[in-house]
């Protein structure tokens, strides 16, 4: 669903029950398009207000999320800090039925007189932006500045008197009434689809919202305007216009139940998808959003942030690739090596009978029992002995070449199985110190030629995931194959269970138990498992396969690639990967990316 204006409606309600009165204590911008704002509201708690103006996953809304700022505060959030620490929320206001959203502050200038300021939130898609105001609407600075280049419509300008975003051809479904509901719709096309008329004739309606509207009328989406009666969608849409004028407004998460994910979002209850997708009314807007927005939101900062890396990576990937094709193809080639060496003791054998200048021959094979005969090429310009000798000589080649193709296959797919490891590393990646890690990693495991914009930086203090079991035993996973190395080789004991799945990249996964490991319960076990699986490239399937064995029965190859160990002594769990029962179990489930 898109932000659309219902949604921002639905926000502004919750953000002015909240935050009238709080006043802005913290001030930060964790991304180049993302502020947050922390003001202390009445109650004496604190409300993290998140706007993001991101072009795939734009947003606003109160959020429970905490995120790794920079080291240095980049301008705009300074100068938010300057005109707006300390200052009181004023109020909060959608721009007419627009995806804006206009928050007054009450601050003090730098002489101390009370002057008024504004943040406008835009949540329009890719022409998302954070605009900064003074009282009379002047733009002190914007996240995404606009200038002519960019759009020839509208500027977004230091200095320029803010405007609303160009209105458009639409009517504003607040203002509709049924007289002229009505006429519109006895004048739409009778075989047109009766959600993208709502959608094209209304402003600020989301297609979730106008297929709804339709559904409640005749139990299905993809109605036309024909077969629809013009009084009954009226009523469909005039309640949900109703819903909006009186804040009446429903968070629903509509998931896939079998994996959990969200496919949807709504502030109005939701029954289009039927059976087969779970809907669910959360507490609050911003428990919705944040649900919904965390692992997209999440995808997507990870791809902007690691680009460098999964370049490296897939380049990396596509000629190891290259490289086995073109090896097996040659190994392919020194299967003909017994043949040669076959011509050439043929050769040696019926050498009495061969002379210079021969171009082939139909040699005795003494070998076989009915001493058949085989036609074998030669050399006009050699003598026998020379012949046989070549063969003798391209059937060495071929054995030496098969026995050093065979180790360089070896020794490729082991790095391919390296670079998946890294690759599943970064699905995990929380925090911007977690990508430092892992560039830090393919720097010492010799990509650093590849790296040439990368510069060495002080090593930080390794931080991997912890958890805790039902029954308390302290569970830690590697974010990456440094913290992996570390937490199996450093930190284990030698009688602590490790945990990883089955024949695919993953985390390490250590749960301290020491000597008291035969009295764990089967349910930590189970749980550690299941978070072995998680953290792993198995984490989406319906089952997995873990191995755990005791940290002693580990051992690391000489000249293996970091968090490359083997083991032969083990037991296997077979777990159905559940993220929301890891989750649950995690110490600290703060994301920084």
């Amino acid at each position: 669903m898109a932000f659309d204006a219902g949604m921002v409606a639905a926000v502004a309600a919750e953000l002015r029950n909240r935050l009238i009165g709080g006043r802005v204590d913290k001030i930060s911008q964790p991304e180049k398009d993302e502020i947050t704002l922390a003001v202390r509201v009445a109650d004496g708690s604190y409300a993290r207000v998140c706007i993001s103006a991101g072009n795939n996953n734009p947003h606003i809304n109160i959020t429970a999320k905490q995120k790794e700022n920079p080291m240095t505060a980049p301008m705009f959030c300074m100068l938010l800090r300057k005109h707006l620490s300390g200052a009181r929320v004023l109020s909060v206001v959608q721009c007419g039925f627009e995806r804006v959203i206009d928050l007054a502050f009450e601050a003090r200038d730098e002489m101390g007189f009370v002057v008024t300021r504004h943040i406008m939130a835009e949540i329009m898609g890719k022409y998302s932006n954070i605009i900064f105001c003074d009282g009379d609407y002047k733009i002190l600075n914007a996240i995404k500045p606009v200038d002519f280049s960019t759009s020839q419509k509208r500027q977004v300008l230091p200095g320029m008197h803010y405007e609303l975003p160009p209105a458009q051809d639409k009517k504003n479904p607040l203002d509709e009434t049924e007289d002229g509901f009505l006429s519109l719709a006895a004048r739409a096309n009778p075989d047109g689809a009766a959600d993208r008329y709502l959608v094209n004739t209304y402003l600020g309606l989301a297609p979730v919202t106008a297929r709804e509207m339709v559904f409640t009328v005749c139990g299905r989406t993809d109605a036309t305007m024909a077969a629809m009666p013009p009084a009954l969608l009226w009523k469909s849409f005039s309640a949900v216009m109703d819903c909006i004028r009186e804040e009446r407004f429903t968070p629903v998460l509509l998931t896939d139940p079998e994996n959990g994910k969200p496919v949807e979002y709504a502030y109005i209850p939701t029954a289009q998808y039927g059976q087969g997708i779970t809907a669910e009314t959360l507490a609050s807007f911003g428990e919705l959003i944040d649900r919904y927005f965390d692992e997209r939101d999440h995808v997507d900062r990870v791809k902007q942030r690691a680009s460098d890396i999964f370049k490296l990576l897939t380049n990396a990937e596509a000629r190891l690739n290259k490289k086995i094709a073109q090896q097996e193809k040659e190994l392919a080639d020194c299967a003909e090596k017994e043949t040669y060496k076959k011509f050439g003791d043929l050769v040696t054998a019926n050498i009495w009978q061969l002379q210079r200048g021969m171009t082939e021959a139909e040699l005795v094979d003494y070998e076989t029992e009915d001493l058949s005969t085989v036609k074998v090429a030669l050399d006009h310009r050699l003598s026998p002995s020379q012949n046989a000798q070549k063969y003798y000589k391209r059937y060495n080649k071929a054995k030496n070449a098969e026995t050093a193709l065979t180790e360089q296959i070896l020794l490729a797919q082991e790095e391919l199985e390296y670079l998946a490891t890294v690759f599943d590393a970064l699905t995990h990646a929380e925090t911007e110190a977690d990508l430092d890690e892992i560039r830090d990693e393919l720097y010492h495991a010799g990509y650093a030629s590849r790296m040439k914009a990368y510069a060495q930086r002080k090593s930080k203090q390794v931080k991997p995931l912890e958890f805790r079991t039902t029954n308390g035993y302290r569970v830690l996973v590697g974010k990456n194959n440094h913290q992996n190395e570390y937490i199996t080789h450093k930190l284990a004991g030698k009688n602590d269970m490790w945990f990883h799945i089955k024949n695919e990249p993953g985390s390490h996964v250590v749960m301290f138990c020491e000597d008291d490991w035969e009295n764990v319960p089967e349910v930590d076990y189970t749980e550690a498992a299941t978070i072995a699986a998680v953290y792993s490239k198995a984490g989406e399937a319906k089952h997995a396969t873990v191995d755990y064995t005791h940290v002693r029965n580990l051992k690391k190859p000489p000249s293996a690639k970091p968090g490359m160990v083997i083991y032969h002594k083990n037991w296997s769990a077979y777990v159905t990967p559940d993220a929301k029962l890891v989750e649950g179990l995690r110490v600290s489930a703060k994301k920084g990316i």
